[in-house]
């Protein structure tokens, strides 16, 4: 352990049920007996928002203040750094697996089964990536330390965080949320839907509302969505097999 941090009682578990549209890709690999085909049974209509989330480490346990200074201390101490997530698969996780592929650290996951913020404010762990909307408050009164975004590009809720993408070239960790329909679909009632998802997104009281629920509005067209869903299943594919990641 570093910095002397107590090691935690380790609580593992299958990751929850698919609540997420992001959780589906990551799913696409992570289960070998799904009872569907998410790319096969299901088409895009269109996307709807993302999710940041912000990597946060307990100031008092944790010397790093930047991306750069925690991947140096990170690689002189090797398997000594707990990174928590609310389970297996959990974005949470693979964000942190997805910074290992990446840079080549050694990074211990803490699967729980509940409320990670106990524990991490506690110093009982060092290191987590939650949603932005969960840490923003420990954030702001310097109880937590944000290192960086998991969002390709600095996210408005914490505008003076860096994207952890501004050192690590291409890192993007991000969860999502859009509308799709079972295969078959009339290519007309897709195109009205897609259409009135867009509108709806762009409504200003729709827009406020998922802000005040942690989602950033991204209005994506059938295609653009039907691109992107392909990106994710192939990112997280790789980093699956890279950490070697199963469940039964």
């Amino acid at each position: 352990m570093a910095v002397g941090a107590a090691r935690p009682t380790i609580h593992r578990r299958q990751p929850a049920g698919c609540r997420q549209q992001y959780r589906h890709a990551v799913n696409a690999t992570l289960y070998t007996k799904l009872n569907f085909n998410f790319v096969n049974d299901l088409g895009p209509v269109a996307g709807v928002g993302r999710t940041p989330f912000v990597m946060v480490v307990n100031p008092l346990l944790f010397p790093a203040k930047t991306i750069p200074d925690f991947i140096a201390y990170a690689k002189v101490h090797p398997g000594e750094i707990n990174t928590v997530s609310q389970g297996i698969g959990t974005t949470p996780y693979v964000c942190g697996e997805l910074l290992k592929m990446m840079t080549g650290i050694d990074l211990i996951q803490v699967p729980y089964r509940g409320d990670i913020m106990p524990d991490l404010l506690g110093g009982r762990v060092q290191v987590a990536f939650p949603p932005i909307a969960q840490a923003i408050a420990y954030v702001r009164d310097g109880r937590l330390r944000a290192l960086g975004v998991t969002t390709a590009t600095r996210s408005d809720a914490l505008p003076d965080v860096p994207a952890i993408g501004e050192f690590v070239p291409g890192y993007e960790a991000s969860g999502w949320y859009g509308i799709c329909a079972p295969t078959g679909t009339p290519t007309e009632i897709i195109d009205k839907l897609s259409k009135e998802i867009a509108a709806g997104v762009a409504d200003p009281a729709l827009n406020a509302r998922l802000l005040t629920l942690g989602v950033e509005p991204r209005a994506l067209t059938t295609a653009e969505f039907g691109k992107f869903i392909a990106n994710e299943i192939e990112k997280w594919a790789k980093v699956i097999k890279f950490a070697n990641i199963k469940v039964d």
